[in-house]
């Protein structure tokens, strides 16, 4: 492990005596613990229905299923993601249909939305990238004038807000990731939320196996022959193992508990970021917009190099810097460019310039809730000298 990880779970005490006395109750799956956790993310994001589920990608491609999207359907995303924004429509036999970005929010474009819609198209997946919520409005708009669903991948945005709406609000329903690098975790983990009943009945269905919703675990089956003796293996349709066990709800249940200091605490790293870095010529630092700075949920801290710079020289930036032992990455490397992308459907360099001229222009750096003055001191010297390099490398 770099000497400054890129990221790091805040993890208390509070946190391992949830996850003791979870592990001591003997209930260790679809218990009390879930329950509780999928009410308290619901609760924040003013949904009516919480699903938890074994990862936001695990949620994705529910929805997918859920909604009946299929073969012949598309679904409007961005390139400019983590890959599960769109391999859940590939998961279900549907296309994705990219839309570039808008280069201040780094989140699809909402101009450039409609002329992307066409009589095949399901679905919109919005994603708030690195938890900026910049635009959910103006999507959920366009989805409702042309009829389409809008599905939030909030998987990035946990505690962030839009037009004084949470983030998880928007569209027919919206899907959270807890995967350790994220505001909160449960390890491995994600969270469904919707106010559609029904939709919120079939998932917890498909996350199950196809159970019907309601259907006993072994351990909670009477003991009373005839009674709900086979309910357990009675499935109403093709589903999956999505569970998520009572030992992460736990974990979740106490982060959530934490969710406003732990955000408080990462708005704290990310200003000090901003104010050691604001004067440099060589960077373009994340665009937060006026008047949001206390609603801002910080996922990661990414930097861009200026136009002077190209994807070689950002490369030799990165390895530089964790020669240093300084953790940082490339985020997000533009999803029609991956291998299997350009396979199957033949994108090419060119398809998405802003996303393209943007993503090979990214750094992730050393971002965390407990990260010191000190580490932060270090991570922007080693940029500077880094960058210095580069310099010279110009002459």
């Amino acid at each position: 492990m770099s000497e400054i990880p890129l990221s790091q779970p805040d993890i208390t005490d509070k946190e391992i005596n949830a996850v003791v006395d979870t592990l001591r109750s003997g209930r260790l799956s679809i218990g009390p613990r879930r329950d509780l956790f999928e009410q308290m993310v619901a609760e924040r994001c003013k949904r009516h229905e919480g699903i938890a589920v074994s990862s936001g990608t695990g949620g994705l491609h529910m929805l997918m299923v859920a909604l009946g999207i299929g073969p012949g359907d598309e679904v409007i995303t961005t390139p400019f993601s983590f890959i599960a924004s769109a391999n859940c429509i590939l998961m279900v036999g549907a296309k994705p249909v990219f839309v570039d970005i808008d280069p201040s929010s780094l989140n699809i474009d909402p101009s450039k939305i409609e002329q992307a819609i066409t009589p095949k198209t399901k679905a919109i997946i919005a994603v708030p990238v690195f938890g900026n919520t910049r635009h959910m409005d103006r999507i959920e708009q366009i989805a409702q004038v042309h009829e389409i669903t809008l599905i939030e991948d909030a998987c990035e945005a946990l505690g962030g807000m839009c037009a004084n709406r949470p983030a998880g609000s928007f569209g027919r329903a919206s899907v959270f990731g807890f995967y350790p690098n994220k505001q909160i975790t449960t390890g491995e983990g994600g969270m469904i939320v919707t106010n559609d009943s029904h939709l919120a009945n079939v998932c917890r269905s498909l996350r199950n196996q196809g159970r019907a919703e309601g259907a006993p675990a072994p351990a909670a089956m009477s003991s009373v022959p005839g009674d709900n003796c086979g309910s357990w293996l009675a499935h109403d349709r093709l589903g999956y193992n999505y569970r998520l066990s009572e030992i992460a709800c736990a974990l979740g249940c106490a982060q959530m508990e934490r969710l406003d200091e732990i955000l408080e605490k990462r708005r704290v790293v990310a200003s000090r970021y901003m104010q050691k870095l604001m004067d440099w010529d060589d960077l373009i630092l994340p665009n937060v917009a006026p008047g949001t700075e206390e609603t801002t949920s910080w996922f990661v801290f990414v930097i861009r190099l200026s136009n002077q710079y190209n994807g070689t020289e950002r490369d030799r930036v990165i390895s530089g810097m964790r020669r240093h032992e300084v953790g940082v990455s490339n985020y997000f490397p533009c999803i029609h460019l991956q291998p299997f992308y350009r396979q199957s459907f033949g994108y090419k360099q060119g398809d998405f310039p802003i996303s393209e001229s943007i993503s090979q222009r990214t750094i992730a750096l050393p971002f965390h809730s407990n990260l010191d003055e000190t580490q932060i001191e270090l991570v922007c010297h080693t940029l500077k000298v880094m960058l210095q390099r580069e310099q010279l490398l110009k002459r």
